[in-house]
């Protein structure tokens, strides 16, 4: 991280610890229980057990975000007199996730004028006078260096136990060296993400543009003088007058599911490719090697083996309703617990279904049928009496291949977007990592006006 910008310390020396090796000489090598307190939270109490309880408002580990305090939900449960006192949160207390995301950091800033912590979290709470933000980049440090995940062993469930999390390493500089550090990364910190929420606005935007091309192309033709007639269909308003409007069992010859069942018996190291849910995203599938089944098998239960030109739906869980069209290239591959559309090719061509069911009117008319609440879910049986507009076979072809044309450019904007939201997020996890290490000498650093 040394450059002619930052100056590396005149002397260091060996930390003791063997994945951080040299710090500055002056600095203190230590864990954390040494230099700050840390205090687990409370587990759920949901019914009054003593007179002195009360109840109050508690932050839950989904309360830590990277982007600070989230307060967008936030329970109450009951506190006893004894752990009021206790775990009573104040300004610049260090939450760190003692599961989930591990060891996910923020500081508190009394959001709320009274407020307590779950055992799903751990206050860190500074001893002697060191600094509150030196110890929050110290711990996005660590998080950075994959050493929480590897003590939390995350072959099982995750606990960046608060027995762990005071064992953890520490370097201390001297405490004006630690606000130094802070005022420099809050800072510089700064700077970047405002970079990085611009390119996001920017993606957004552009995302927002590309939805737009493809539901007004799909539902109202390329052809602004052409003559309009009402759909019939609720969130589908006018279509071109020649255009039909029909369920979508009235235009493809196969409506089926994926294999359901479970996959623990059927997936192998090499076979046949096996699509699941999580590859079928922004209308196209993204497999990436990770399921197979035996050919034997795949034949076996040939419906689901899927030919170019089919679309897939997305059945059931987070991505209900994602929409992924089928190409040569994935041709004979086979999936789980997706609903299969396979176009009647004289009526209806694949990418047009796809993107049909990727506008606004498509998706609301799918979530509209979803089922399950907390758990949504879409059936064959419903899916097949979705209203779809269908212009002539030759419209439809003009149609997508205006817009291919048109997101491609947005799509290379976005990407390009991306890679640069990515680059700055790694330059500033090292900017992190060469201050709080002792890298780079920042005791000079004077913030411009």
């Amino acid at each position: 991280m040394q450059s002619g910008r930052y100056q590396a310390y005149p002397e260091y020396k060996d930390s003791g610890v063997e994945w951080l090796r040299e710090v500055p000489a002056h600095w203190i090598s230590t864990q954390v229980k040494y230099g700050y307190t840390v205090v687990l939270g409370k587990m759920l109490q949901t019914t009054r057990k003593t007179t002195s309880d009360l109840l109050k408002p508690y932050l839950k580990a989904q309360n830590i975000q990277p982007s600070g305090i989230d307060l967008t939900n936030v329970s109450s449960m009951w506190f006893s007199a004894d752990e009021r006192k206790r775990l009573l949160l104040k300004k610049n207390d260090i939450l760190v996730s003692e599961g989930g995301d591990v060891g996910r950091a923020a500081i508190w800033d009394n959001e709320i004028d009274e407020c307590y912590i779950q055992n799903a979290i751990n206050r860190v709470r500074p001893r002697y006078t060191n600094d509150s933000r030196f110890f929050y980049y110290w711990i996005n440090y660590l998080k950075s260096t994959d050493f929480i995940n590897i003590i939390c062993n995350k072959a099982t469930i995750s606990h960046y136990t608060a027995d762990k999390l005071q064992g953890s390493p520490l370097i201390l500089p001297p405490v004006l060296e630690q606000k130094k550090i802070a005022n420099f990364l809050d800072f510089e910190t700064a700077k970047i993400d405002t970079l990085i929420e611009k390119q996001q606005r920017l993606i957004e935007l552009l995302t927002e543009k590309r939805q737009a091309v493809i539901s007004h192309a799909v539902t109202k033709g390329l052809n602004p003088e052409m003559p309009m007639k009402d759909s019939g269909v609720e969130w589908l308003g006018e279509v071109p007058e020649h255009w039909d409007i029909l369920a979508i069992s009235k235009v493809t010859k196969k409506i089926t599911n994926g294999y359901v069942g479970a996959t623990r018996d059927i997936l192998v190291p090499k076979g046949v490719p096996y699509i699941q849910a999580t590859h079928v995203k922004r209308g196209g599938i993204h497999f990436d090697g990770s399921y197979f089944v035996r050919e034997e098998w795949s034949k076996k239960h040939s419906k689901s083996i899927l030919e170019e030109g089919d679309v897939l739906v997305v059945q059931t869980g987070a991505g209900t309703g994602d929409i992924g069209l089928v190409t040569d290239k994935e041709a004979g591959f086979n999936c789980h617990a997706l609903i299969i559309l396979q176009p009647k090719n004289e009526l209806l061509i694949g990418e047009y279904l796809s993107l049909t069911l990727q506008t606004d009117y498509g998706y609301a008319f799918l979530y509209s049928i979803r089922t399950g609440g907390m758990h949504p879910h879409l059936n064959c049986g419903e899916v097949r009496y979705v209203q779809v507009p269908i212009p002539t076979l030759k419209e439809q072809r003009e149609i997508v291949n205006y817009i291919y044309e048109r997101t491609k450019k947005y799509d290379l904007i976005i990407e390009r977007a991306k890679q640069a939201i990515q680059l700055m997020q790694e330059r500033r996890t090292a900017l992190i990592s060469a201050a709080v290490t002792g890298k780079i000498d920042v005791r000079e650093w004077v913030q411009p006006e």
